[in-house]
């Protein structure tokens, strides 16, 4: 049996040939030197001397340190450079040193580390570092798992969500959306937006029935053809944020697009909205608009000076023309021209009117009017004040087709050829 070789500087030295033995089998036999019995009367301390403060003034650990540089683990790392042992003998290892409390494990090849259980929940962080941003800094532990609490939407609470009622969840969710309005941070909180515009729809679903009722030129269209998306169009905006803050819907012939005038309805916080007409029309309805103001500026003229429509857009005013057109081109002077129109004189007496290139008359909604059980009826009331505007704006801009003067003499024709033959039917009875 061939000798074990001590690890202790003072011990003899083995010869070459065991030295050659022992290059074949070093991790098992440098095993057994460590719990042989042989060993000095001074065990190994539970606490690895590599551990201890290097200031340490103890003569003993020093040497200690020494002694286990120049020992059997240096035997262990030049053998690990030749071979390695099976996964079977490094599991029989592992229970050997099971009684090692500071002996580092060794794990067995081909399986995961496991995780110790510990996890660390994500916080909310300052804004702009919040931890469910890319790129964001986690301070935990190697081993942890780090958990993003996905949100969800918001309790309904107290008031339930109906179909005709704009919900407060819906208001705060715009309000969020407002102050973190970005790609992330909408998409972290999709549980809200979806539920928003499910009650945002179904406004949309009970007012159109209201509207149709006001309108009957409108027709019944799911609101996936009424309603606006959320994206904005950002490739001419100085503006980057990729959000509208607000849920918006328009009703016309055609839905909301098409040439045709048409009503339309936005909820924001502190922004809702109620409007009607015609906004940027192309070129030949435009040169309609102001072909009939020129002509017969008495119709438009009498449609705003309209008892209800100046008690609830123009602010009580008068009833007077002047005034009346006033607030009117008010409200579409952002984008009227600075000079007349061409193929039209500046002296004209409608001037202003011509000027024009929106014909739109809204008001603003305070949040109270719009949330509740009275915000439908409210929305509705003021929709059915803007239908004769309406109403005005398509016979102008989108006339209904009049029946051509062929069908007109088809149709004379038929009438007298039934006449005659009531006359003779007569004459026969007779």
């Amino acid at each position: 049996m061939p000798q074990r070789r001590s690890h202790f500087p003072n011990a003899s030295s083995s010869t070459p040939s065991k030295r050659a033995s022992e290059s074949i089998t070093p991790s098992r036999q440098s095993k057994r030197i460590k719990s042989s019995p042989i060993t000095s009367s001074k065990t190994t301390p539970k606490k690895s001397p590599y551990f201890e403060h290097p200031d340490s003034s103890d003569p003993e650990s020093e040497s200690e340190l020494e002694n286990e540089a120049s020992g059997y683990e240096d035997e262990d790392e030049s053998a690990s450079l030749v071979s390695s042992p099976p996964e079977s003998e490094v599991g029989e290892e592992e229970d050997e040193d099971a009684s090692e409390d500071d002996a580092p494990k060794k794990r067995k090849r081909g399986k995961p580390v496991k995780s110790n259980g510990n996890s660390v929940l994500a916080s909310a962080g300052k804004k702009g570092q919040e931890l469910w941003r890319p790129g964001a800094k986690i301070d935990a532990a190697p081993g942890e798992a780090v958990f993003i609490k996905l949100p969800k939407a918001r309790e309904a609470g107290k008031v339930p969500y109906t179909d005709s009622t704009i919900h407060l969840n819906t208001m705060l969710f715009l309000k969020d959306l407002r102050a973190n309005n970005d790609r992330e941070w909408l998409k972290l909180h999709d549980a809200d937006y979806r539920q928003s515009k499910k009650d945002f729809d179904s406004l949309v679903e009970c007012l159109t029935e209201k509207v149709i009722e006001k309108d009957e030129t409108i027709p019944e269209l799911p609101p996936k053809d009424l309603t606006f998306r959320i994206y904005r169009d950002i490739r001419f905006s100085p503006d980057p944020t990729p959000y509208k803050t607000h849920f918006s819907a328009a009703w016309s012939r055609t839905g909301r697009k098409g040439p045709y005038a048409g009503y339309y309805v936005q909820v924001q916080p502190n922004g809702s909205f109620v409007g009607a007409g015609v906004w940027h029309p192309e070129a030949p309805p435009l040169a309609l608009m102001r072909k009939d103001v020129d002509l017969k500026s008495h119709k438009i003229k009498a449609v705003l000076t309209a008892a209800e429509l100046r008690k609830e857009f123009f602010g009580g005013i008068a009833n007077d023309e002047k005034k009346a057109v006033k607030a009117f081109v008010g409200m579409n002077a952002e984008n009227m021209l600075k000079t007349k129109p061409k193929g039209y004189e500046k002296e004209n007496p409608n001037i202003d009117l011509l000027k024009l290139r929106n014909f739109t008359i809204g008001k603003k909604l305070k949040d109270e009017e719009v949330l509740g059980p009275g915000g439908l009826g409210r929305i509705v009331e003021l929709i059915g004040i803007l239908t004769p505007f309406v109403s005005y704006l398509n016979s102008v801009v989108m006339p209904d087709e009049e029946p051509s003067s062929d069908e007109d003499e088809d149709v004379e024709e038929g009438e007298d050829e039934g006449g005659e033959d009531e006359d003779e039917d007569e004459d026969a009875e007779e």
